[in-house]
């Protein structure tokens, strides 16, 4: 049988566009590792951007999951700076008319959320299908599933976190010689929706407005984030406190605290015959600055829209492909770009880029068109 789209991972972004994929007549199958009802990935805290918020309503995802108890907040201002050294900067969302920047939603919550769309929908989702490889002909892709039939379709869109079992695509990796140690934190006054993004020597610190908490992520090397794991609660948190200054108040309680490496993963192209990339199968970003997620729906969004205005037969075809991937260059391109540019400028202690660094801060805060222009193409993405 040949399907007219398969999606490898039923994940967000694998979700995500099956559900905009979802009223095109379309003959969609999506193949999900997981056994049903089971996520493959711990608990954790994303950062939606309010332009992923508008793609999952389009979805009829985000008032699922903005009704479940304490899975969305809102970010309703950003605090942006630099520890010893000057420039500042706030991002409001009411100077952009918004009801928020962005917001912090829970990973089993959201995948719950998109869960029950894809049963409402009728999407057909096949559970504990792994796939081992991805690869394409001039008619047809084929997805090679173990332990079972090869499944074929027009077009193979793999969204499976990794891309590595699909031919054709290869990836470039750049190890940063990062951890990032993440927790739940509580301080000593309550949030009301402040962000905050420091930029340290080591790297940077963010903390996410998340419930009655924060979500912390601190960038640091391997080593100290061991030693940093290894102390009690309260050294703990005095070693985060020194490290981040007074800026948020003082840090009250932290539990589940736990690290993971940082690189940039990229596709070199995104597509092969017959077969695309997306969310982290494409791109896999540093976390600061919250893009990556973001990225990854925007190309679903993308991918969707490029389906639909598709003739059934032509999906999946180079010249098909060939305009998906030119309408996601700029955005994609930028997005790697500006993670990268911002551990590379703000993650390091260089003394000469100091000054340069919080003149930036200071313009960026006190010219109005330049913050707009940066807080849209943070929501947005690069149109």
């Amino acid at each position: 049988m040949l399907h007219d789209v398969a999606i490898v991972g039923a994940g967000p972004v694998g979700a995500t566009l099956a559900l905009a994929l979802a009223d095109g007549d379309l003959d969609v199958v999506v193949l999900d590792a997981r056994a049903r009802g089971e996520t493959l990935r711990g608990e954790r805290s994303l950062a939606l951007s309010h332009g992923a918020r508008l793609i999952l309503e389009r979805c009829g995802v985000w008032p699922v999951l903005a009704a479940a108890t304490d899975a969305v907040t809102p970010i309703v201002e950003i605090d942006i700076s630099q520890a010893g050294a000057f420039g500042i900067t706030r991002l409001c969302a009411a100077e952009s008319g918004l009801p928020a920047l962005g917001y912090v939603v829970g990973y089993r919550a959201l995948q719950a959320a998109l869960d029950d769309a894809l049963a409402r929908a009728g999407v057909e989702v096949r559970h504990g299908a792994v796939a081992t490889s991805v690869g394409g002909t001039p008619a047809y892709a084929a997805v090679a599933i173990e332990g079972a039939d090869v499944v074929t379709a027009r077009l193979a869109a793999v969204a499976d976190g990794t891309g590595a079992a699909v031919a054709g695509i290869g990836r470039q990796r750049h190890d940063y010689g990062q951890t990032a140690l993440v927790a739940k934190l509580w301080r000593s006054a309550p949030h009301a929706g402040l962000a905050y993004e420091r930029f340290t020597r080591q790297g940077p610190v963010a903390l996410l407005p998340e419930g009655d908490h924060y979500g912390l992520v601190w960038t640091t090397t391997p080593r100290h984030a061991e030693t940093l794991l290894a102390l009690d609660d309260a050294a703990f948190l005095a070693a985060l406190q020194e490290h981040f200054g007074t800026r948020a108040g003082g840090f009250t309680r932290v539990v589940d605290r736990r690290s993971f490496p940082l690189a940039l993963e990229f596709a070199r192209t995104t597509a092969a015959t017959r077969c695309v990339v997306l969310g982290n199968a494409a791109q896999t970003l540093h976390p600061v600055a919250g893009q990556g997620f973001n990225v990854g729906l925007r190309d679903a969004a993308g991918l969707a829209q490029a389906v639909l205005d598709t003739s059934r037969e032509a999906i999946g075809e180079r010249a098909m492909l060939d305009r998906y991937v030119r309408s996601r260059r700029s955005d994609r391109w930028a997005g790697i770009a500006f993670t990268h540019g911002l551990v590379s400028v703000f993650g390091n202690d260089v003394p000469l880029l100091r000054w340069p660094r919080g003149l930036a801060l200071t313009l960026l805060d006190t010219l109005p068109v330049a913050k707009r222009a940066f807080v849209r193409t943070m929501l947005f993405g690069l149109r």
